[in-house]
């Protein structure tokens, strides 16, 4: 198969009252995250991207391409991979906005973005790092990592985040 074409099966199963993507590949690669991408743009349109200040202008920030938000010195910040971004709007305002599905609060200061994690670290006792995909990091706060293992085994269970390890 070439480097641009993949192939695309549909089954119709009366099981199923939403559809179920699956994705086969031998490695994540970026024709695999453009498919992702495709997919979410269609059956997520309705999320609300998110307004940021950016070199004196406003740009909007597509909820996909978010890593966390958190406040800083009393002002609200919006990650991505490789820059920060400042918000007007508090942390709680964009939290009402965000797809719950896809975010998490780990901490009164921090929402992030459980796509973008790369991995969450419970060997240490009481506490959980949470380790993105752009290399950095962050703490679960200690009194959310119940309701994290729960949420982590909820997605895992529907298929949603299998890069994530089983959480005992």
């Amino acid at each position: 198969m070439a480097d641009d074409m993949i192939d695309i099966e549909v089954i119709i199963d009366e099981q199923y009252t939403d559809p179920l993507v699956n994705i086969y590949a031998g490695s994540r690669t970026g024709l695999v995250e453009d498919i992702v991408y495709a997919v979410e743009n269609v059956s997520r349109s309705g999320y609300t991207p998110i307004a940021v200040s950016y070199e004196g202008k406003v740009k909007l920030i597509s909820q996909r391409d978010i890593y966390r938000v958190r406040t800083e010195n009393r002002r609200t910040i919006l990650d991505t991979a490789d820059t920060s971004y400042t918000v007007k709007e508090s942390l709680a305002k964009i939290e009402s906005v965000l797809d719950e599905e896809r975010f998490f609060r780990i901490s009164q200061s921090e929402i992030v973005n459980l796509y973008k994690v790369d991995n969450f670290d419970f060997s240490l006792s009481g506490t959980v790092g949470v380790n993105f995909d752009n290399e950095s990091t962050s703490w679960v706060a200690r009194r959310l990592v119940k309701p994290l293992k729960e949420k982590l085994n909820m997605i895992s269970k529907g298929g949603y985040y299998e890069h994530v390890e089983q959480v005992h």
